[in-house]
């Protein structure tokens, strides 16, 4: 490569935002790919190939290793898809050491219109929410003109 044209950017569907409304801050993330200042809790986001139908589905994994079910909360307000995590501290436990803090978090995507939530799974300390964005259709339709 040409020490002039600098470094090549590759265009992802979210560049667009076809799927969810960054902050600058996390456009500017997913632009360099640095993990720097992103809150707790860290999260992936990923593209999965079309299903059958040609449905599109986007997948964001957020790491809540420590939290039960019970103490994950996901709901979807004003177009806004919202993770909420608080977990309750066992006041009969007695640590030693506590490297692992009882936190709270709240974690919020902007959905683009169109994009809905199609399933959340917690598995092995990982909270995997799918987002699908129906295929659609390139329907032609005429428009009738009307005259004075």
């Amino acid at each position: 490569m040409d020490k002039g044209l600098g470094k090549m950017s590759r265009v992802t569907p979210l560049d667009s935002r076809l799927w969810l409304g960054l902050s600058a801050g996390e456009a500017q993330l997913l632009r360099t790919g640095k993990a720097g200042e992103g809150g707790y809790p860290p999260y992936n986001i990923e593209l999965l190939p079309a299903d059958e139908m040609g449905a599109e589905t986007l997948r964001i994994t957020l790491a809540v290793a420590g939290f039960k079910i019970e103490d994950l909360d996901i709901s979807l307000e004003q177009g806004q898809l919202i993770v909420r995590g608080k977990q309750i501290e066992d006041k009969e436990r007695e640590f030693l050491h506590r490297g692992i803090a009882t936190r709270q978090f709240k974690r919020s995507f902007t959905l683009a219109h169109g994009v809905e939530v199609k399933k959340a799974e917690l598995n092995n300390g990982l909270l995997a929410i799918e987002l699908e964005r129906p295929q659609q259709g390139s329907e032609a339709r005429k428009v009738c003109i009307s005259g004075a």
